[in-house]
């Protein structure tokens, strides 16, 4: 091979290592790696950047619902201006972790900030998740700054007529803090991450999460809050229903049996999860995880007596 074109392969395989790198990198924060979707004349769905971001345009200002990663706090920000000339007024958070609260600390001081008492206590200290590990908490990076001043237990209710929001706590899923937000009027119910996707959810016993009364709460949410078409979820491109709710607490409910089975059986949660595969009835679901579906699988296992 000759210098020349030695020296061309060399080129040839640097851009495509850079262009490959440029492909797994995640997208850096900006208006223009978010978008927005309508789902009613006043409420819209921001995606990018973290958990999904509820905007709900009030007579009085926007209502975001989470904030999404570390440094995307102004881009989101700049965003809700494509949307609407009036001021964020207040940001509800439906649970602590870090792509879901993050871009509070770019708030403006007016902003009022609403959490469940459980995630307005982890907020400050949430350092890592079951099955994730370690996470950033820019709370530590930025003290005083974006935490929930104002929190409720079971539910509160915010505004009334057209602006009406109502949040309900219904026990612990994901963590043991996750709120639901209902946009009354619009019939419309965020739901975080309690139901992120179609697939197997964090069961983030680090945080207040229960992987045994996982599928209970999520059953409770579509009992309690009864006057809803559409659900906005933690992660999902599109929205979903309640009957994706249920069907959702359904396959939770199955993979956890499928863990206490192998409890009782005496084996691992290595085991369990080598064991299991998506039952054919939840077509489109995707496969877990293996790591972090051990995680839970432990936490299950950790819980049933």
């Amino acid at each position: 091979m000759t210098r020349i074109t030695a020296l061309g392969t060399l080129v040839l395989a640097g851009a495509l290592t850079a262009a490959v790198a440029a492909q797994q990198a995640p997208p850096q924060p900006s208006v223009d790696n978010l978008t927005v979707e309508k789902v009613k004349d006043n409420l819209f769905v921001i995606r990018g950047g973290g958990g999904n971001t509820a905007a709900f345009v009030t007579a009085s200002g926007v209502t975001l619902v989470d904030t999404k990663n570390p440094g995307w706090g102004q881009s989101l920000l700049d965003k809700v201006k494509t949307i609407t000339d009036k001021p964020v007024t207040r940001v509800i958070n439906t649970h602590t972790h870090y792509d879901h609260v993050s871009g509070n600390v770019a708030l403006p001081a007016t902003v009022e900030i609403i959490a469940h008492a459980n995630t307005a206590k982890m907020m400050p200290d949430t350092t890592g998740v079951t099955g994730l590990g370690n996470t950033e908490n820019v709370f530590k990076a930025n003290p005083g700054k974006g935490l929930a001043k104002r929190t409720f237990t079971d539910k509160m209710t915010i505004g009334s007529g057209a602006d009406q929001i109502n949040l309900y706590h219904f026990g612990p899923a994901h963590t043991g803090g996750d709120a639901f937000v209902e946009f009354v009027a619009n019939r419309v119910l965020h739901v975080g991450d309690v139901f992120p996707n179609k697939g197997l959810p964090i069961m983030d016993k680090q945080n207040g999460g229960s992987g045994v009364e996982y599928a209970n709460t999520v059953r409770k949410a579509l009992a309690g809050v009864k006057n809803v078409d559409t659900l906005i979820n933690g992660h999902t491109p599109a929205q979903t229903t309640p009957a994706d709710m249920s069907q959702f607490a359904d396959y939770v409910s199955d993979f956890v049996a499928h863990v206490q089975a192998a409890k009782k059986a005496g084996k691992t949660a290595a085991d369990a999860v080598k064991e299991w595969t998506n039952p054919a009835k939840y077509a489109g679901y995707g496969a877990p995880n293996a790591a972090r579906a051990t995680a839970y699988a432990q936490v299950i296992m950790d819980e049933t007596k």
